[in-house]
C-alpha cells in the first residue's frame, strides 16, 4: 500500500538540499569556538556527540509508559528516540531538508526526561513548583549545555546554535508577543542570558519535522505496546478513525495472519499514512510560503510541518482512545502511583538532607530546603534511570538495605 505517492522516488537517494534547509556550512556556530571536523559536517558532529553522551545511553533504561522491569519488549526512551530519528530522516530527505540536523534533533529530544515516563515528570513538576518548576525541554537544554561532563574545554556538548534552538523551540515559539522571559522554565532563562536562541520565532524546519515525527512514533508504538500488554484489543480499536479501518483492511487482506504480525502490519501502515499526509501538507505549506532561506521558515507566523485537518482529527481521536484505554488503565495507574511516590520521596528527603547525596553532588548543594539544593536535586533525579531511582529509593528508605 503506497502512502508516500510521488515522494517515493526522491527518498531512495539523498536529493540536493532546498534553499530553506539548514546547511552545516552556514551554521551560526557553537558557543565555544572549535576547529571544524575534516570528516564530518557540524550537524553530523552534533549527532555523534549526542550518541556518545552518557544521557543518551541512559535512555535505554528510561521508559515511556511502562516501568523498565515490566517487560523486555516495551519501548524505552532509547528505542523511541531511534524510531523518531528514522521517521525524521525519511521526511527530511523527501522534503530536501537537512537529514543530519533532523536526525540530531530526533535523537536529542528526550535527553531531559526523568525516570518513569510521564509519572516521573509529573512528580518532579509538583515538587519543583515552589522552585521555578520543571520542564523536560529545558532539562534537555541543561543536559547538553551544562550537565554532560566529557570535554576538557567546556561543560556540556557544545552543540551548534541550530541544534540548540531545535531542542527548545521544536514545539513553536516560547515567547509570544508581549510575554516576559519570567514565564520561561528556569533552565532556559539561565541559558539565554548568555546565548540568544531567538525564542520569539519558530525553529528551523528540520526541528519542526522532528517534533511531528515524535508524535507519529509515540502514538503508533503506544498502540503496539498497549495491544501486546493486553490493555486493549484489536476489536476495541474498530471505531477509532484511521486505526480501525487499517486494522480491518489488514485482517481482510490476510485473514489467517497471526495477531502479532497483524499488529505489526497495521502499525507500519498507520505510520506510512501519517508520514504521507505530513509530506503532502508540509510541501504545500512550504510552497505557499516561498521561503528563500532557513530564516524565512523561522519568521513565519505558523509552522510549516503539519498534518491535514483530517489527520489532526484522526490524531486527536487516537490520543483520546489511548488516554481512556491505556494511560488510565488501572494497571498503569498502580504503576504510575508507585513511580510518582518514588520520585517525590527521593526529592523531599534529598532536599531536606542534602548530606545524603553522593559526594560529587553533595559538594555542589546549598543549604537544606534552598533553591540551590532543589535545582541540584532535580538535576540528580532527572538524570536517573528507572532502575537507579528504584535502587536509590530502596537504599534510602529500606532500613535493611545497604546504603551504597
Amino acid at each position: 500500500m503506497d502512502h508516500i505517492g510521488s515522494f517515493e522516488s526522491t527518498s531512495v537517494e539523498r536529493p540536493p538540499l532546498k534553499v530553506y534547509a539548514c546547511l552545516s556550512a552556514n551554521s551560526r556556530g557553537r558557543f565555544y569556538p572549535e576547529p571544524e571536523s575534516k570528516t564530518r559536517g557540524a550537524f553530523q558532529r552534533d549527532r555523534d556527540r549526542i550518541i556518545h553522551s552518557a544521557a543518551f545511553r541512559r535512555l535505554e533504561y528510561k521508559t515511556q509508559v511502562f516501568v523498565n522491569h515490566e517487560g523486555d519488549f516495551f519501548r524505552t526512551r532509547l528505542t523511541h528516540s531511534l524510531e523518531v530519528s528514522q521517521i525524521a530522516r525519511s521526511v527530511c530527505r523527501c522534503l530536501g531538508l537537512n537529514e543530519d540536523l533532523g536526525e540530531t534533533l530526533a535523537l536529542a529530544h528526550d535527553l531531559g526526561h526523568p525516570p518513569f515516563g510521564h509519572a516521573g515528570e509529573d512528580a518532579l513538576k509538583e515538587m519543583m513548583a515552589p522552585f521555578g518548576g520543571f520542564d523536560h525541554n529545558a532539562q534537555s537544554l541543561r543536559v547538553v549545555t551544562k550537565l554532560e561532563a566529557r570535554y576538557a574545554d567546556f561543560d556540556g556538548l557544545n552543540l551548534t546554535w541550530e541544534t540548540l534552538e531545535g531542542i527548545v523551540k521544536h514545539n513553536g515559539p516560547l515567547l509570544k508577543p508581549g510575554a516576559s522571559e519570567d514565564t520561561l522554565p528556569r533552565g532556559i532563562t539561565d541559558y539565554i542570558a548568555s546565548h540568544d536562541l531567538e525564542l520569539t520565532t519558530y525553529a528551523n524546519a528540520e526541528a519542526q519535522v522532528a517534533a511531528i515525527s515524535d508524535d507519529i512514533a509515540y502514538n503508533n508504538h503506544d498502540i503496539d505496546d498497549g495491544l501486546r500488554a493486553g490493555l486493549f484489543t484489536i476489536k476495541d480499536l474498530q471505531d477509532v478513525p484511521l486505526v480501525g479501518p487499517i486494522f480491518h483492511e489488514v485482517q481482510n487482506t490476510y485473514p489467517d495472519l497471526d495477531e502479532s504480525r497483524t499488529i505489526h502490519e497495521a502499525v507500519r501502515r498507520m505510520i506510512g499514512a501519517m508520514v504521507g499526509d505530513l509530506l503532502h501538507v508540509t510541501q504545500q505549506r512550504i510552497d505557499a510560503a516561498k521561503p528563500k532561506q532557513p530564516s524565512d521558515i523561522r519568521h513565519l507566523d505558523h509552522p510549516v510541518a503539519q498534518f491535514s485537518d483530517e489527520m489532526r482529527a484522526n490524531d486527536k481521536a487516537l490520543k483520546s482512545f489511548l488516554f481512556e484505554n491505556m494511560y488510565r488503565h488501572y494497571q498503569l495507574n498502580r504503576m504510575t502511583s508507585k513511580a510518582r511516590r518514588v520520585v517525590k520521596d527521593l526529592f523531599q528527603l534529598l532536599l531536606d538532607e542534602p548530606g545524603c547525596l553522593p559526594t560529587e553532588w553533595r559538594n555542589q548543594a546549598g543549604p537544606p530546603g534552598s533553591l540551590e539544593t532543589a535545582a541540584l536535586v532535580c538535576d540528580y533525579i532527572a538524570d536517573m534511570t528507572d532502575r537507579l531511582a528504584l535502587d536509590e529509593h530502596r537504599r534510602l528508605f529500606d532500613l535493611q538495605s545497604r546504603t551504597s
